[in-house]
């Protein structure tokens, strides 16, 4: 890969001198050989600055739920471009993109935009306390909500890690003296946190499906019971839908799970690539921000270009089939790639959703993160920059996604090139 990519490793040495790390992302540093550099991307594919071609399973993380540089999204971006980059202050777009995702969402009353991930999380917890009087949540360990101090908690650590003792993921967090941790699918566990610390337990916070940590579904009936407990010791249910909202439904993990939180958290697939992030929740919890009892604020909140993107990949993502297409698709691929590592003598195992899953060198699906660590990641390493030679781009971690933009016939030549790549 060396010799093909040499534009990139000059490029990367270039940007060291200057840029923190020489990317914008710690988790990009983790790309074998080492980042690489793109300048350009259509549909499900994407050229780097060698001019060499990849079949796109990353996705940008997550965001392309359309691929690369979508007809109408691109469009939608100029024609509001043309008008305004931004204004401060309040647009059409803003209440056009609001009615659409409460018509859509099932616990969306109202809806608060932003522009990441991080920053509604933050918005939730701080409403959580707010509504409740509490100071704690619960989160579970592997789940990711962030990379802010009250939320980069138990995300990823050693197998020496206690089980349930929150910790930090870097240097220079905050103490996280609010935060209760327990393992994914471990009703007792729960059970045990709330009975000694259900009155200071504001808000339980989860991915419905932990695809940021194996792609780990909840096992039958364990979000129907967190939605039975908080209710019961009336605490908030958050679901971080940034993964699986727009992506495994169109009204998400919710919707295709049958549970309804309180509140709910969005990006990625909702700006179809562009820095737009929701918190959506019920009218008498969003209230409180609405009456300014809870602070939400942001230049850039509620931005006209990631709206007129937003605009337009919703009516996309509304046509009849869409979703059964990526999800056939997701299972065709997850298949394949499951027939091919057996045959060559590999235990493998893929979880997941249809247009997001997880390839992991291990004997068992795992029920919680802990058992993703018995996983051979060298192994997986290995193989994800065997498919990068052969043309196939997935990321680092062993997560796999699926847009609007990949055909049939891109799968099966994945399928061919992940056989020449073993």
């Amino acid at each position: 890969m060396r010799a093909k990519t040499a534009g990139s490793w000059a490029r990367y040495e270039r940007s060291q001198r200057s840029l923190a790390g020489g990317v914008s992302s710690g988790l990009r540093r983790s790309a074998r050989p080492y980042p690489l550099f793109y300048e350009r991307g259509a549909g499900s594919r994407i050229w780097d600055v060698d001019g060499n071609e990849y079949l796109d399973f990353g996705l940008a993380w997550g965001p392309l739920i359309l691929g690369h540089a979508p007809a109408s999204v691109t469009a939608a971006i100029v024609e509001q471009a043309g008008k305004g980059l931004t204004f401060g202050a309040q647009h059409e777009l803003e209440y056009l993109v609001a009615e659409k995702l409460t018509a859509i969402v099932p616990c969306a009353d109202l809806v608060a935009f932003s522009n990441a991930g991080t920053d509604v999380v933050n918005v939730a917890l701080r409403l959580a306390r707010a509504v409740t009087g509490r100071p704690k949540y619960l989160k579970f360990e592997g789940h990711y909500h962030g990379w802010g101090d009250q939320a980069l908690v138990s995300y990823r650590f050693g197998v020496e890690h206690p089980v349930g003792v929150a910790g930090p993921v870097g240097k220079g967090q905050l103490p996280h003296d609010h935060v209760l941790v327990a393992e994914w699918n471990d009703r007792a566990a729960v059970e045990e946190l709330f009975g000694t610390h259900g009155a200071e337990i504001s808000m339980v916070a989860c991915e419905p499906l932990l695809a940021n940590s194996g792609c780990i579904p909840a096992e039958p009936g364990f979000l129907e019971f967190l939605r039975e407990i908080t209710t019961r010791y009336g605490t908030l249910l958050l679901f971080d839908e940034v993964i699986t909202g727009f992506r495994v439904a169109l009204d998400g993990g919710q919707g295709r799970y049958g549970v309804t939180p309180d509140l709910a958290t969005y990006a990625k697939a909702v700006g179809a690539g562009t820095p737009l992030s929701v918190l959506a929740g019920k009218r008498e919890y969003m209230d409180a921000i609405s009456r300014g009892e809870v602070v939400h604020a942001g230049t850039l909140n509620g931005n006209p270009l990631a709206l007129a993107a937003a605009g337009a990949a919703l009516e996309e993502l509304s046509e009849p089939g869409f979703y059964e297409r990526i999800h056939g698709l997701g299972n065709r691929l997850r298949a394949g790639l499951e027939g091919l590592l057996r045959a060559k003598g590999h235990a493998v195992v893929t979880t997941g959703d249809g247009p997001v899953f997880q390839v992991a060198f291990q004997e068992t699906a795992p029920r919680n993160y802990r058992e993703t660590m018995a996983a051979d990641k060298g192994k997986y390493s290995d193989f994800a920059i065997g498919l990068l030679n052969e043309g196939i781009l997935v990321l680092p971690d062993g997560r796999w996604y699926i847009s609007g933009a990949h055909t049939v016939a891109d799968i099966d030549a994945t399928l061919a090139a992940a056989g020449r790549a073993l």
